[in-house]
């Protein structure tokens, strides 16, 4: 079935002090885009999430905030500044003595200031990074589950709307098979109102009817049309991504649509083009948030 663009998925882990949370919201995009913000310890991550996220979809704009509580020491190390914390020290003591206070300085105090103390995580730590893969492909199942419901309802309506396509077409083929009939009685109508007589010249008549019908014809137009009525409805049970296909085939449609309203010389047919049309943008739109 397909999937809409527009989704929103969220996940949280609880693991030995650990605390993770991932929200992710999709909207509808060309392709597929993704956007992660997560907390400077887990960036070496942000490549790995993404080709998760992608394995999974593959059209929209994604983004994803992620938040992380390590109060564990597992995956952490400690690190000491020497030689800044040095720089402070003799800093602290000039001050000391330029201005006679006493320099009673306590590593404690020493370890407050700015990039002394330094924790920093083990990249190589596979505990969290399993757990945040886990905790993503969580977050992405609730995605994916939101865009497949939203999708079976704009499958409904878009079955809908193409059966109501596919009557108009109908209707306007069967309009069309009397038309060079009509033309033939117009115009020897015409022939005889103008020259005021009643013989007219038959081989000049076939010439003007075939050169009309040839004109006038929407017989290809239609079989195109059905063809393409019949495509679309095939690709909405497809299990994989079609809104591109889609909305090529509805491109093509309002093309051919086109064509037969330029070409039909009929009111009926006229009204059923803009009929067609107006349904077809409708689709469109429609289709525009299809993944």
């Amino acid at each position: 079935m397909i999937k809409s663009m527009t989704g929103f998925g969220k996940s949280s882990l609880s693991q030995n002090a650990r605390e993770y949370q991932i929200e992710m919201k999709s909207v509808n995009h060309r392709y597929l885009d993704i956007s992660v913000k997560l907390p400077k310890q887990l960036s070496f991550l942000e490549e790995e999430m993404k080709k998760q996220i992608a394995s999974q979809i593959k059209r929209g704009k994604i983004d994803v905030f992620v938040t992380f509580d390590n109060r564990s020491g597992e995956g952490k190390s400690i690190s000491i500044n020497q030689e800044l914390a040095q720089m402070y020290i003799e800093q602290l003591r000039n001050l000391a003595r330029k201005e006679n206070l006493q320099a009673n300085i306590e590593v404690t105090e020493i370890s407050k200031f700015p990039d002394v103390l330094n924790i920093k995580m083990e990249q190589e730590d596979e505990v969290i990074k399993q757990e945040v893969i886990q905790t993503v492909n969580q977050a992405i199942s609730g995605l994916v589950e939101m865009r497949t419901i939203e999708g079976q309802k704009m499958a409904q309506d878009l079955i809908t709307r193409i059966e109501a396509v596919e009557d108009e077409v109908q209707k306007i083929s069967s309009q069309s098979t009397g038309l060079i009939d009509n033309y033939v009685v117009k115009l020897k109508e015409r022939i005889k109102e103008i020259l005021q007589t009643d013989e007219i010249d038959q081989a000049r008549l076939a010439q003007e009817v075939v050169i009309y019908a040839d004109k006038s014809s929407i017989e290809e137009e239609i079989t195109r049309l059905k063809s393409h009525v019949s495509q679309f409805k095939s690709l909405l049970q497809a299990n994989e991504p079609v809104g591109k296909k889609l909305d090529f085939i509805i491109q093509e449609m309002n093309r051919e649509t086109n064509t037969i309203g330029s070409k039909a010389n009929c009111l009926a047919i006229t009204n059923g083009v803009i009929d067609i049309k107006t349904e077809l943008e409708n689709i469109r739109e429609q289709v525009q948030n299809i993944e």
